[in-house]
């Protein structure tokens, strides 16, 4: 009896890894996987070009709410910058909901700047976005585009990319979210087994060779989204780390030209690399409260702005040039991006109570006032 007891288990088990085979997704076949929909993971530069007729790209990024105080910041550091072939330069802003004021998203998308999504909610603890449901993903993020649109009085359709809360992957789950309510890439999994050289952004139709580093990590195949990977910096120890505030072996933060010395250690290995696209991913207040970071930070900007082989994109200009990869000389000479400025008839909100928690919030905003705090299951408030 108890034979057949374990072999009736042994089936259950063999029928439940069959499943787990089936949904996941088989290995990349570069034949099948073309540019400009698909793309192995890699660390090949798009396209076949020699890294030095590669745009090293910079891409610029900051987290978390949107508010008077960080404004500052932007305007100080970020505000009328260009490229060396004359074109703005690009930062994408990851923006969660609470407690952001949407006058100065508005701001931020009139500057020429990339708005991407950080969550509605934010939540803790972190599990919960381990564990999310397909629901409560469209909830935080399918959700937070129109909100977003709404109260900032920006184009829907320009909102493409999502960073995860803590960087916390979602398995399959925020892929098949993003896949079917038409999201561009994803930019919230770190590598740090693909430094040097660095990893290009890729899709998920066939099966990632990328490190997970904060499991769950996606397995299926789930055409349409990209990888925009998270390639983790090296601290003054060869430690990686994702963010640059998360650094933990670094300069004295009072050593300005050590901070320079730190931040262009760190792109030279992308400069004369493979060029995949160098990060700086930041969150405000640390730039804000170093001094001599914030004008190390600046020198470095001044420096890659005026290169004529590295330009400073936003993430999603970075995904566009993976699709249809092109030269230095072809990239300069294409026209600068464009964009329709859109207004903002300022609005102040308080006090607005929260159903959900009861507390009471301000809300600037590009439009009328909501009846209650927009939150999860009512993203307008109404």
């Amino acid at each position: 009896m108890k034979k057949w007891v374990l072999f009736g288990l042994l089936l259950v088990a063999a029928a439940v890894v069959a499943e787990e085979d089936e949904n996941e997704a088989p290995e990349c076949d570069p034949e099948a996987c073309q540019l400009p929909n698909c793309r192995c993971s890699g660390t090949d530069i798009p396209g076949g070009l020699r890294a030095r007729d590669v745009p090293q790209f910079v891409t610029i990024t900051f987290d978390d709410a949107v508010n008077t105080r960080n404004m500052e910041t932007y305007r100080r550091v970020l505000y009328n910058r260009r490229n060396a072939n004359n074109c703005p330069a690009g930062v994408t802003f990851y923006v969660n909901h609470e407690y952001t004021s949407y006058l100065g998203v508005n701001e931020l998308y009139n500057r020429g700047f990339e708005i991407a999504l950080h969550s509605m909610s934010h939540q803790v603890p972190q599990s919960y976005w381990a564990e999310v449901t397909y629901e409560d993903m469209v909830l935080e993020f399918a959700h937070q585009r129109i909100q977003m649109a709404h109260f900032a009085n920006i184009p829907f359709d320009t909102i493409k990319g999502i960073r995860l809360p803590f960087l916390q992957m979602s398995g399959n789950t925020s892929f098949e979210m993003m896949a079917r309510h038409d999201f561009l890439y994803d930019c919230s999994w770190p590598t740090v087994a693909h430094t040097n050289p660095g990893l290009w952004p890729y899709t998920l139709d066939y099966r990632s060779t990328q490190d997970c580093i904060i499991p769950p990590c996606p397995t299926g195949s789930i055409p349409g989204p990209w990888v925009m990977p998270m390639v983790s910096w090296l601290d003054l120890l060869n430690v990686p780390c994702s963010f640059v505030d998360t650094c933990y072996w670094i300069p004295d933060l009072n050593d300005e030209q050590g901070w320079y010395n730190f931040i262009v250690a760190n792109f030279e290995r992308h400069y004369n690399g493979n060029r995949a696209p160098f990060p700086f991913y930041v969150h405000e207040w640390f730039i804000a409260v170093n001094p001599a970071v914030e004008r190390a930070f600046v020198r470095f900007l001044n420096l890659i702005n005026s290169l004529n082989d590295v330009f400073m994109v936003n993430s999603q200009e970075v995904i566009e040039w993976v699709k249809n990869p092109i030269t230095i000389a072809e990239y300069r000479q294409k026209p600068c991006k464009s964009f329709i400025p859109t207004t903002c008839r300022a609005i102040s909100c308080t006090p607005l109570q929260a159903e959900h928690n009861g507390n009471i919030y301000w809300l600037d905003l590009c439009n009328v006032c909501p009846r209650v705090y927009p939150w999860l299951g009512n993203p307008l408030g109404q």
